[in-house]
């Protein structure tokens, strides 16, 4: 699940950058701000994530589809080992897979250097800065998923405000990184590409920024308000990190207990009658 979640991902990456980036595209060409089609893009992703996140896969994996996102849960002790070794592999294959499916299908599409497989590089400010960037990024989303998700009452909007910040990132981050905080995700871009330029940041930025998040909310709120590694957890589906069983509404209960209601309204009603 978490490897066709990913996949799916970078499928819809490659095909919306080709729809917005590519010169012969109509829709590039009747949108000429390059900010208002990174906005657009932005909507595209974060859409395609939130839709991941509340998906039935997405509840039933956690929809982590981010090996950074796996490791920082494996190390505050919400992953067993092999879980998470077994997560990891298979973001980078199901990213890698997406990529190559989609850069097989859209062929000249994806590219053309405009589009360039939807690569993460860094911008003009340089190296030094998109790595500091992507540490920011990254410390931010982990932030935010760990203060709504361990929240009673905020919890089922993780994946809301996970898929606002992709959107806010691509539209105003992505010129100065790229825009990754996912090694999985970039590396599947570099294989289809063949553009390995600057990979250690997208490799150490982004778990250097979720780690540094995970520090910051133990050291204020305990090691223990953290619940699960579940995006998504209170669902009817199972959970391997917690153990929490699957949950079905049976259909019986809901048709008796209004007539169970029924009968004891009636017997009041008799006795005050009488």
């Amino acid at each position: 699940m978490e490897s066709a979640c990913l996949g799916l991902f970078m499928i819809s990456a490659l095909t919306f950058g080709a729809i917005l980036e590519h010169p012969l595209s109509p829709v590039h060409q009747a949108i000429p701000n390059p900010m208002l089609r990174r906005f657009l893009m932005g909507l595209a992703m974060g859409s395609t994530a939130i839709a991941i996140i509340y998906s039935p896969w997405g509840k039933q994996s956690g929809a982590h589809i981010n090996p950074s996102t796996t490791l920082t849960f494996f190390r505050l002790g919400k992953i067993a080992i092999w879980d998470a070794v077994l997560y990891v592999v298979s973001q980078f294959v199901g990213g890698m897979a997406g990529a190559l499916l989609a850069a097989a299908v859209l062929a000249g599409w994806v590219s053309h250097p405009s589009v360039n497989y939807v690569v993460t590089m860094p911008g003009d400010a340089g190296v030094a800065v998109a790595f500091l960037a992507e540490v920011a990024i990254s410390f931010v989303l982990m932030t935010v998923i760990l203060h709504v998700s361990n929240n009673p009452r905020l919890h089922k909007l993780t994946g809301l405000c996970s898929g606002a910040l992709v959107a806010t990132y691509i539209t105003f981050e992505a010129p100065i990184s790229g825009m990754s905080m996912n090694p999985a995700r970039t590396f599947a871009s570099a294989v289809a590409a063949g553009h390995w330029t600057a990979l250690w940041i997208y490799f150490t930025g982004p778990l250097l920024g979720m780690f540094s998040a995970a520090e910051v909310y133990v050291g204020s709120r305990g090691r223990e308000k953290v619940t699960c590694a579940k995006l998504h957890h209170d669902n009817d589906k199972r959970c391997i990190f917690c153990g929490k069983p699957a949950t079905k509404v049976r259909v019986e209960n809901i048709l008796t207990i209004p007539s169970q209601v029924s009968r004891g309204s009636t017997q009041k009603l008799a006795a005050q009658r009488s």
